[in-house]
């Protein structure tokens, strides 16, 4: 599912709601996570999961056209952790 397609969703669902007014929203939600992201916090949805930050160490890698060693820098990658619920609904 795309973005758009879950923007098509929701404004069918919600018929007070246009499409755009729906773009706006679903685009509203995924920037607060996104900001909140980059300001290291934690984003905790109950019954679907939650989002947060977690630190990679620096390492060796290998450029593979070449062969040559490279040191890849540490650096923060988004993690999203399945909630209970959620995990659930789709083993079912």
């Amino acid at each position: 599912m795309t973005k758009a397609d879950m923007i098509e969703k929701i404004s069918e669902k919600v018929n007070s709601l246009t499409a755009r007014e729906t773009e706006i929203i679903v685009n509203s939600i995924f920037d607060s996570i996104k900001d909140a992201l980059a300001r290291g916090d934690k984003v905790e949805i109950r019954g679907f999961g939650s989002f947060r930050l977690r630190d990679r160490r620096m390492r060796v890698g290998r450029n593979p056209k070449t062969g040559v060693q490279v040191n890849v820098p540490a650096k923060k990658v988004p993690f999203f952790k399945a909630g209970k619920e959620l995990k659930e609904f789709v083993d079912s």
